[in-house]
């Protein structure tokens, strides 16, 4: 089941929020889409979803177009919006019992799907309550367990860890990984270690624009500044200037007297060079690593002009 954003252009007034994006979303994968405040995503999530039209562009699910075929796309989407729209007033299993009746889902089918999405999603505890006395973390659940109750082919999700606790976040994290094995899901979220930690491909969005689309590792391969950076942790204390000596090292940032971090813009492994010069000059060694570059500091390099 697959997403097919074509060109699409959005403007509120003057301010043009999503300008001629396109990108496509397969069946098994999971893609974070990621950007900063007000680059474009929720937007983008909305039109995805039917909620919000374009006004150019198009959108095609399952090579229907989204326009043409609102009603039968969405039964096909599981849509958990930013900003989580409850029923307050509604006990847990009362709510999720209607948003299955909006799906046709009932009777005997829909008390069994009730149970599952309640267990998935870690609502067991809190099945008996309102909605409204329910935690933060809490209500996201109930959120992201509305948007699976009618076990839809793809799932858009707008922040869907807001508001979870560390525990709760690893719980829904590896429920999320574990649906995109069979399903299509798009995740926006602006923890980035998420993203390295479920997604199999980046979407950068800014300005309304998209600036990068490459699968995670790939990503966190590039960047503005083709460098690698070697952490050296040796036994005793030593002057940062020594560092010096190795022509090809650019920066050096001590970690106290005993530990550096050795900037290089040589694409090849340096770490051997590193050994056999500490060697020379009667160091030794603990530990010696390649640091790669983080999702936050490829993200910050390509969205920060």
């Amino acid at each position: 089941m697959s997403i097919q954003v074509n060109g699409i252009t959005k403007s509120y007034g003057t301010q043009l929020a999503v300008n001629k994006v396109s990108f496509s979303v397969q069946t098994g994968e999971v893609v974070g889409f990621i950007g900063p405040n007000g680059a474009g995503k929720s937007t983008t999530m909305k039109i995805i979803t039917g909620t919000l039209p374009p006004d150019t562009g198009s959108v095609t699910i399952h090579e229907l177009p989204a326009l043409e075929h609102q009603k039968e796309i969405r039964r096909l989407i599981g849509y958990l919006p930013e900003h989580n729209p409850l029923y307050l007033e509604m006990y847990v299993r009362e709510y999720l019992q209607y948003v299955a009746g909006l799906y046709q889902i009932r009777g005997k089918i829909a008390h069994g799907r009730i149970l599952q999405v309640i267990e998935m999603t870690g609502l067991s505890p809190e099945m008996h309550k309102k909605i409204g006395t329910l935690s933060k973390g809490y209500r996201q659940r109930v959120g992201l367990a509305q948007a699976l109750i009618h076990d839809p082919e793809i799932l858009i999700l707008d922040e869907p860890t807001s508001g979870l606790d560390p525990n709760q976040l690893v719980e829904i994290r590896n429920l999320i990984a574990g649906i995109g094995k069979e399903k299509t899901v798009l995740l926006s979220t602006h923890i980035l270690q998420e993203v390295e930690a479920i997604c199999d491909r980046v979407i950068i969005i800014n300005r309304g624009e998209i600036v990068a689309d490459e699968l995670a590792e790939t990503l966190m391969e590039k960047g503005e500044h083709r460098t690698q950076t070697i952490h050296v942790e040796l036994e005793g204390p030593i002057d940062p200037k020594i560092w010096g000596k190795l022509l090809f090292i650019n920066h050096v940032k001590p970690i106290g007297d005993k530990q550096f971090l050795l900037e290089t813009q040589e694409m090849r492994d340096i770490r051997a060079d590193i050994f056999n010069f500490a060697v020379s000059q009667g160091l030794t060694i603990l530990s010696l690593s390649l640091k790669k570059k983080s999702l936050e500091e490829v993200f910050r390099e390509i969205t920060r002009h």
